[in-house]
């Protein structure tokens, strides 16, 4: 299916730290559109476009959340991450935020019932982060259902195969290790465009999977399969992933370090300060004294990480925070440590941070 990018108007004035030209992200949209539509549309075509759609949502969202394009890139966001079958769990654009706000912008203010539907399966994944298992069933459904729309295709293939192996990572649970293993075997699985990230612990689990080690005799099997797969093409493997489109102009790789983010409008530096101020106060037994302030950390390096989802130091600020506010018990403490939890092993997932918390 074919999408039509909206016509966006762009407003002049400037009213937040983040300062982005729109007109610049709707020509990427239109560059994106027009790529996709002459190559006929396949699976990496829809992810780049939707990646853009992203890109130009969360800047009105930051800057002109008045402004009517604001609305029409909440509905192009819900249209077209539904048609693609968007997941967290798989989609690395770190666009969770803007996902549930432009699901839930349609989901009061669009006639249309169909697109509230689909609004509605869209908050039902970016809500799952707090059950692991609802995620992880509906990342493979996804998957599966890309798949039928573009049988054969590469990236839908590997995607399903990456969907079942963080569905494992999440929740521990070997079915999903067994999905990997069978799928990653099958003859019309791209084995040579395994990924760095998690295509390499895929291929490490299979090379030490036995009986001993709790794996079926299937299991063994599939894993031995794949392995042979892979050393008859491992030199001329293609290193490659889904990726969306680089953030050159939108997101720059790290926060600077005189950007200011949250109410309190904390610098990466007052955040580092204020964790050691914080779990200082905690060895001196403040208890849930220092639950307010680290709230304000927290509500900090959400708003870093909507501006920044790819600064280096996010996983470390979010495991620093998680970690302290851990030390606490009331709820509000405990409610946030649920917040980044969420966001650092389904967003961050391949993070070293993210597998501390993930045990693995």
């Amino acid at each position: 299916m074919l999408f039509v990018a909206a016509a966006v108007t762009f407003p002049i004035t400037v009213r937040a730290t983040l300062e982005v030209d729109p007109a610049v992200l709707y020509q990427q949209m239109k560059d994106a559109y027009a790529k996709a539509e002459a190559d006929g549309w396949n699976f990496r075509g829809q992810e780049i476009y939707l990646s853009t759609i992203f890109n130009a949502g969360r800047a009105y969202s930051l800057q002109y959340p008045n402004d009517p394009a604001y609305g029409e890139l909440a509905t192009l966001t819900v249209s077209i991450g539904t048609g693609l079958h968007y997941n967290p769990l798989t989609n690395h654009d770190g666009a969770v935020w803007w996902v549930r706000e432009a699901a839930d912008w349609v989901s009061k203010h669009s006639d249309d019932v169909q697109l509230i539907g689909q609004a509605q399966a869209l908050l039902q994944r970016v809500n799952s982060e707090d059950d692991p298992a609802l995620l992880a069933r509906l990342a493979d459904q996804d998957a599966n259902a890309n798949l039928m729309a573009y049988p054969g295709d590469i990236d839908a293939l590997l995607i399903r195969v990456e969907a079942d192996w963080r569905a494992w990572l999440l929740t521990h649970d070997p079915q999903w290790r067994s999905l990997a293993l069978a799928r990653a075997a099958a003859s019309n699985f791209p084995i040579a465009h395994l990924p760095t990230n998690w295509g390499n612990e895929l291929v490490a689990a299979a090379n030490r999977a036995s009986t001993d080690d709790g794996y079926s005799r299937a299991n063994v099997q599939n894993a031995e399969t794949m392995v042979a797969r892979l050393k008859a093409v491992d030199p001329i493997r293609v290193i490659a992933s889904v990726t969306a489109l680089p953030h050159d102009v939108y997101l720059s790789t790290l926060a600077p370090a005189d950007e200011y983010f949250g109410p309190m409008g904390m610098s990466i530096l007052e955040i580092e300060n204020r964790l050691k101020h914080i779990n200082f106060m905690l060895d001196y037994d403040y208890g849930n004294q220092e639950s307010d302030p680290a709230m304000n950390v927290v509500n900090s390096i959400v708003a870093m990480q909507k501006v920044y989802p790819r600064d280096r130091d996010l996983p470390m600020l979010m495991y620093w925070c998680y970690t302290t506010l851990e030390r606490m018990t009331d709820e509000q403490s405990r409610a946030g440590a649920r917040r980044l939890k969420a966001i650092l092993t389904i967003e961050y997932q391949d993070s070293p941070q993210a597998r501390k918390l993930l045990g693995t």
